[in-house]
């Protein structure tokens, strides 16, 4: 059930409104928050987020920041991020087990969510945006829900860390903690090795590709996940799916919550944006 706590409700210049609240997981309620801009009317778009974290870390306030100015962008959309059950608690299939359990709240609680339930759309940021594509591939393969566009945000996608991007690192000791963070998070969320090569673990793995929703992908220069997640948009297209890939200009991974900050540059907002309005409008991105 939504629980929602006026209390806890926020105003930033009276121009957006952000609740607190809970959503139903897998396994039990998860803590969620809504962004919405102060307008009357239901939303025809929605955007269910999920944090980044590498699995293993990560909660709401990682990307506050980016989601308000998300929920203020020009389409004004409704967003939904929610947390899901990080590795150290229960690793892999958990976090996905949640992401599409909360894909299917967020449908079932439409109009409590203000939203007039026509666009579903998924997003999330590093392990959040892996949470992101394999619940667009569970609500395929399930059959629901139906989830009209995928915004993957300098996604984590290969458990191998077998890219060139991220072999081929430049050395010093920011790149190779970067390199270190990526392959101690993929051994606490996917503990067995089986388990790695399984398209909910690794959709980059997967041979299925056709029927998922039209994906915006965005990468960065310095980033060594940029291979990967242009990799998975090659994939895409040539399977027929509508994808546009871009590549930001660095994002200083070694600074504190880049990767939330590098989405917060006009440019990947824009894109964004205009995903967004591209398919609010029955009109497909360009392709990469």
């Amino acid at each position: 059930m939504i629980a929602l706590h006026p209390a806890i409700e926020r105003l930033r210049d009276d121009t957006l409104v952000v609740r607190e609240l809970e959503v139903d997981g897998f396994e039990g309620p998860l803590a969620a928050r809504l962004y919405k801009a102060a307008r009357e009317g239901k939303r025809e778009v929605l955007v269910v987020f999920f944090h980044g974290g590498g699995f293993v870390d990560g909660d709401l306030d990682h990307s506050d920041n980016f989601l308000r100015h998300l929920a203020e962008a020009g389409n004004a959309p409704i967003v939904l991020a929610s947390t899901y059950t990080l590795a150290p608690v229960k690793p892999f299939p958990a976090a996905v087990e949640d992401a599409h359990a909360v894909l299917m709240w967020a449908r079932k609680n439409k109009a409590k969510l203000g939203w007039n339930g026509k666009r579903l759309l998924v997003a999330g940021i590093e392990a959040g945006a892996n949470l992101a594509a394999v619940s667009s591939l569970m609500a395929r393969d399930r059959g629901a829900p139906q989830v009209a566009g995928q915004i993957l945000v300098m996604p984590m996608l290969d458990p191998g860390l077998s890219t060139c991007s991220m072999r081929e690192m430049p050395t010093g000791v920011g790149a190779a903690k970067v390199v270190n963070e990526c392959a101690a998070a993929y051994r606490g969320y996917l503990p067995h090795p089986a388990d790695r090569s399984h398209p909910y673990a690794s959709p980059l793995q997967s041979s299925r590709m056709k029927n998922l929703p039209p994906a915006l992908i965005l990468s960065a220069e310095d980033d060594p996940l940029r291979d990967e997640a242009e990799a998975y948009g090659k994939k895409l297209i040539d399977a027929g799916v509508p994808a546009t890939v871009r590549r930001m200009s660095a994002a200083r991974l070694q600074e504190p919550n880049a990767r939330n900050e590098c989405a917060c540059q006009a440019h990947a907002l824009s894109e964004i944006a205009n995903f967004i309005a591209g398919l609010d409008q029955d009109k497909l991105p360009a392709g990469c």
